[in-house]
């Protein structure tokens, strides 16, 4: 009872706040919150695509608050705000975005966008895996050949993918071919990059913005964007930390950015954001028919 009492009071002041706050552009009705930060924890592929500038910076300038925001691989960006330390998180792993939210750690999640993962690797493909349609026979044969495959190795969105790939292919990863960096994609790239027949698994956003920089790595597996694999999709969410676990939190403001960034402006930047002419990330907020789902872990189901 004294949840769903919680739960109304705060629904009417979000619904203020984001009234006052979440301006049209076309009529330009901005109310600015002035002297005000928001800590964001997000993914590092958010950070090192560029996106998350590009966001921010326009959220800053519609309202005037300044965006803190720490990049870290998925698993550490819940575990920073379940410390108390996030106002709200911005991440790509639905299995550990539904714990989180079990916990009682977030509230309000919203579908945000998506893009997909790509297996990348040398022009010499040792594990002859170029343009194979199956990801899990992909990794099967680069176990196979014992080909060098570098992991995130740090409990990232991407990791945990990587990890469900294994699985689905029956395979548990080891030897000296194996190597967990424990590093943000960005860096992972770089070695796998310099590490000789190395593959990985990246995000398709940062392997485009960093492709440039690369001299021996190419996309040998697609994902669904590029009629890949569904395995390989990659959604991304946004989760508000719950005031009522963590009384210090910004909890009006962490919604403010919410409403933005889901907002038609908002998915308009996300949808306009381009490297070297490519789309890096595809909008998934505004849909003609609600998705329930997109609030509560994805197993939820009433009381009865």
């Amino acid at each position: 009872m004294h949840r769903r009492q919680f739960i109304g009071l705060v629904g009417g002041s979000t619904a203020a706040v984001l009234a006052g706050c979440v301006g049209d552009s076309e009529t330009g009705g901005d109310a600015a919150i002035l002297d005000e930060t928001l800590t964001l924890t997000t993914t590092t592929s958010t950070y090192d695509t560029g996106l998350l500038g590009e966001v921010n910076g326009a959220f800053t300038d519609r309202f005037g608050a300044e965006v803190d925001a720490v990049a870290q691989g998925t698993g550490a960006a819940l575990e920073t705000a379940r410390r108390g330390d996030s106002d709200v998180v911005m991440v790509h792993a639905r299995g550990l975005e539904d714990e989180f939210m079990r916990e009682g750690y977030g509230v309000n999640r919203r579908d945000l966008m998506f893009n997909d993962f790509v297996v990348v690797g040398p022009d010499d493909d040792p594990a002859g895996i170029d343009g194979m349609n199956e990801v899990t026979d992909a990794f099967a044969a680069i176990a196979d050949a014992e080909a060098i495959f570098v992991s995130r190795g740090d409990n990232s969105g991407t990791h945990n993918k990587e990890l469900n790939i294994w699985e689905a292919a029956g395979i548990e990863p080891s030897g000296e071919w194996y190597r967990e960096a424990g590093s943000g994609m960005g860096e992972v790239l770089n070695q796998a990059d310099l590490e000789e027949g190395a593959h990985t698994l990246a995000d398709r956003g940062t392997f485009i913005s960093q492709r440039s920089e690369l001299e021996s790595l190419a996309i040998r597996v697609q994902g669904p964007i590029e009629g890949g694999p569904e395995l390989l999709a990659n959604p991304y969410g946004v989760i508000a930390v719950n005031p009522a676990v963590h009384d210090n939190v910004n909890y009006d403001l962490a919604m403010a950015y919410i409403g933005f960034i889901t907002s038609r402006d908002g998915q308009e930047l996300i949808r306009e954001y381009t490297v070297e002419g490519e789309q890096l990330f595809f909008p998934e907020a505004v849909a003609e028919i609600p998705n329930f789902q997109q609030y509560v872990p994805e197993d939820w189901k009433p009381e009865t």
